[in-house]
């Protein structure tokens, strides 16, 4: 079985390296604007009901990957215990703050992405109730 996706917009944000990009969504202060394709822009509506948003992309920069990695405490593990960007399908995910909507673009904060970065998919983030 073959699986393909079509972007459905991009990253646009001041980090152009990996090396750059901050490791964790969470420890971000990186602000950034997400532009969503034309044939995608009906998928905008009601998403400025969000605080935040679910952002599935592609790690486009990424080269390759290995099921046994080194970790950040420089232990080896399996890839899927890993945030690591070097994974079979290269795919990722962040939670990025959504500042505003002004189709066709999201103004976002938490960006861990590099400009340029495919966005495959956003979604509504919810939190749990009573967190």
């Amino acid at each position: 079985m073959k699986v393909c996706y079509e972007p459905i917009g991009e990253m646009h944000c001041d980090v152009k390296e990996p090396v750059s990009a901050p490791r964790f969504y969470s420890a971000s202060d990186v602000k950034g604007v997400i532009e969503i394709y034309e044939p995608f822009l009906d998928g905008m509506d009601s998403l400025e009901e969000y605080d935040q948003i679910v952002v599935l992309f592609h790690f486009h920069l990424s080269r390759g990957y290995a099921l046994r990695q080194k970790g950040p405490s420089g232990r080896t593990k399996g890839v899927f215990s890993l945030c690591s960007p070097m994974r079979p399908n290269a795919i990722g995910m962040s939670i990025l703050r959504l500042v505003r909507v002004e189709p066709p673009f999201l103004h976002v904060e938490h960006v861990d992405l590099v400009d340029g970065t495919p966005i495959l998919d956003i979604k509504p983030f919810k939190p749990p109730e009573g967190t």
